[in-house]
């Protein structure tokens, strides 16, 4: 191979040499880690998921944690004058190791958990989080950091190295670096708690869902249900080796029956199961909800804030519980009177189809006659896109949206170890050909994989790092392929793809100096801005030509069939705002409102009985399910809002490539270059100033959702 590139040298610019030489280096460094005796502890940019163990788990978690302790008492304790690269540097080092090892751990037991695995993670996860914990309470490390930050080399750095220390400094104080001994004593106990709670109850939760199977055995009850879903439902039973038809929680099969399944008992049954997942028995997660909310309220306290989002929305941009509360309240009542009218046009048509004496509309009937509804009005029926959306030309249409935008190209790669035979893996390229990172996608859904979409990154390239390239991920779980036919994707889950892809591009186009300010790793009410625009594209009649071609024929979505598309894009856009503002409620409240001598679960039922648009059935338990909230220390606790915040942000963002061309490289080129590649190196609200040339423009979202207040 050296010789071949010797050989190219008069052919190639020194750039590509360049990558290419970075290329062997990369190959090297493979090659000889491709058999280590436990491959979580080297570094390697391919992963080798296909010896990876269980039994490698502790040794390896262990051995890591006790180089990342040597590092820390290094740092803490040295004696040389202070300086950006032996500081702030070394800090991120600290724990780089053990972070890639763990997020592969951590990934693996999303994906492809079994009792092995899952006890070993387990069993690492509250040392690591006293670990990490205790960085920030180490006080000869604190003074190291003051004394830096007081230099006078501290004083003059780059924007972005400056950023990273005032940042940096933040961080500590809020992760208890003030506090006396017994503070931190307590603190550091406490972030332990809360790792171990939280992944309990995630692990509840994916237990829970698995758990419930309904299988029926006589077809006149699959009345309704698209040939699709029917289809599938044959095949989950054959995988059980029973014969009928099996439904499950997971997305796919809980979204058909509540949407189209005439059999009423059981669109109840199956609701009921959904809402109450986890809320009693061996995974039941209320007592466990309970004490991670008095845990974070203390945490809060002891940090010196009235409650936990205000610790949480303290760097973010709404910077507080009150004004995230405050923004919510108000997209609620600019809501309010089309959430009324969605509410009384639905209740007339139930009463019209099934006449005043039916019982009355009970919430597992609101999906399956709203979709009624809409067929009526336009004639509009969802299942009438499936055809047009397989999986394979969704994701070949979103590369093609991708170089026309951002000008690079997207390669599959084979041969790649992986975790399941399902996932592929590509690599992106820049325009002149070097090669910007790497992900592995998964987007269906196995009974040993959480719930959900996500993206996710193994590897954050830069100056400091062995990789010149980004590694990320992006998981699903959308409709699978059939024996006799591809999968094919509704609207919703091709938003799903586009949306998760929006993330990825957000870590795989950083170009950010400080790994821990690039990617993704900004303010959460300015993460989902990435990836909710790039959901715009999917309404786009130029955009969907690109890869809305029926499976079989390979026409693209007729005139008559899109018109109907765009008619019925704001079809109660009211009722699903204010769920998603009702989720963004009951988060904030229990951050800021809750009393803990209250019950949680009347409490959080009263509040999302007050979004509804009919009465919950009493044991109604979602957030005994609600990952989002309660599946990691913090995650999107006291942060769900950020969902409607970068909401107005895409809304607005987007505005600038509708007046120009949805294809407009120079606009995806300057959204590239002042969104998604700068990370968290400026303030978001000055990133997005340097897009738009003004502050956001929230009456975009509201005039994109078409509703009137």
């Amino acid at each position: 191979m050296a010789q071949e590139l010797i050989n190219s040298i008069n052919l190639i610019s020194l750039l590509e040499i360049h990558w290419r030489l970075a290329f062997l280096h990369k190959l090297k460094l493979d090659m000889t880690a491709k058999n280590p005796s436990n491959p979580l502890v080297t570094k390697v940019f391919r992963i080798p998921f296909d010896n990876i163990r269980p039994e490698h788990v502790e040794p390896a978690v262990e051995q890591l944690l006790q180089e990342a302790e040597k590092r820390l008492a290094s740092l803490a304790s040295s004696s040389k004058d202070r300086t950006y690269c032996n500081t702030l540097t070394a800090l991120e080092e600290i724990t780089h190791d053990l972070g890639y090892a763990m997020g592969i751990v951590g990934h693996l037991e999303g994906v492809a958990t079994e009792p092995n695995l899952r006890s070993a993670y387990n069993a690492v996860q509250p040392k690591v989080s006293a670990f990490y914990s205790s960085i920030a309470l180490n006080e000869k490390l604190w003074k190291q950091l003051k004394s830096y930050a007081a230099s006078e080399e501290a004083k003059t750095l780059p924007e972005t190295q400056a950023r990273f220390l005032k940042k940096t400094i933040s961080e500590f104080r809020r992760n208890g670096a003030e506090l006396d001994t017994v503070g931190k004593k307590r603190l550091s106990e406490i972030n332990v708690e809360l790792t171990k709670l939280t992944t309990k109850y995630s692990q509840n939760v994916l237990d829970a869902t698995n758990e419930f199977e309904l299988f029926i055995s006589d077809e006149q009850e699959l009345a309704g249900l698209p040939a699709g879903a029917i289809a599938a439902a044959r095949e989950s039973a054959k995988r059980k080796n029973v014969e009928g038809w099996r439904f499950t929680l997971q997305q796919p099969s809980l979204i058909a029956v509540l949407t189209y399944l005439d059999d009423r008992t059981i669109r109840e049954r199956i609701y009921r199961a959904y809402t109450t997942r986890a809320a009693d028995g061996k995974f039941d997660n209320r007592e466990i909800i309970g004490n991670i909310l008095r845990l974070r309220h203390e945490k809060a306290l002891l940090l010196g804030y009235q409650n936990f989002a205000d610790l949480v929305l303290e760097d973010r941009m709404a910077g507080s519980g009150g004004q995230a509360k405050q923004f919510i309240s108000s997209l609620r009542k600019k809501t309010s009177a089309d959430f009324e009218t969605d509410k009384q046009e639905l209740k007339a048509f139930y009463e019209a189809t099934e006449g005043l004496d039916a019982p009355d509309l009970a919430i597992w009937d609101i999906a399956y006659y709203a979709e009624k509804l809409r067929k009526t009005q336009y004639d509009f029926d969802e299942e009438d896109l499936r055809p047009y959306f397989s999986f394979e030309a969704v994701n070949k249409g979103l590369f093609n949206l991708a170089h026309k935008l951002y000008e690079i190209q997207i390669e599959p790669v084979s041969g790649v170890p992986t975790w399941d035979s399902s996932v592929s893996y590509y690599t992106v390229y820049d325009a002149d050909g070097h090669a910007l990172g790497s992900f592995y996608a998964d987007f269906f859904p196995r009974e040993n994989k959480r719930d959900g979409a996500w993206m996710d990154s193994f590897i954050t390239a830069g100056p400091d790092s062995e990789f010149e390239t980004h590694l990320g991920l992006i998981c699903g779980n959308l409709t699978p392929p059939l024996s006799d036919r591809p999968a094919l994707l509704t609207h919703r889950e091709v938003e799903t793809i586009f949306h998760e892809f929006g993330h990825l591009l957000h870590h795989l186009l950083s170009e950010v100096s400080v790994r821990s300010l690039a990617g993704t790793n900004v303010a959460w009410d300015f993460v989902e801005l990435p990836s909710q625009i790039m959901e715009n594209w999917c309404w786009e009649r130029k955009s969907l030509d690109l890869f809305a071609k029926h499976w079989k024929t390979n026409e693209p979505i007729p005139d008559a069939l899109f018109t109907k598309m765009q008619r019925a894009r704001n079809f109660r856009s009211a009722t699903a705002q204010m769920r998603q503002l009702s989720f963004g409620t009951v988060d904030l409240a229990l951050h800021i409102d809750y009393s803990h001598e209250c019950e949680l679960m009347p409490y959080v039922f009263d509040i999302l009985n007050s979004f509804s648009p009919v009465t919950l059935p009493p044991e109604h338990t979602m957030i005994t399910a609600f990952t989002h909230l309660f599946s990691s220390p913090v995650g999107y606790a006291a942060g769900y809002y950020s969902y409607k915040w970068s909401e107005v942000l895409d809304a607005d963002a987007f505005t600038r490539f509708a007046n120009v061309d949805i294809f407009s490289r120079e606009v995806g080129m300057d959204f590239r270059d002042k969104i998604l590649s700068r990370g968290d190196s400026q303030d978001p609200a000055v990133l997005f100033r340097d897009f738009m040339g003004r502050d956001p423009d929230p009456t975009a979202l509201l005039k994109r959702l078409g509703l009137t207040s």
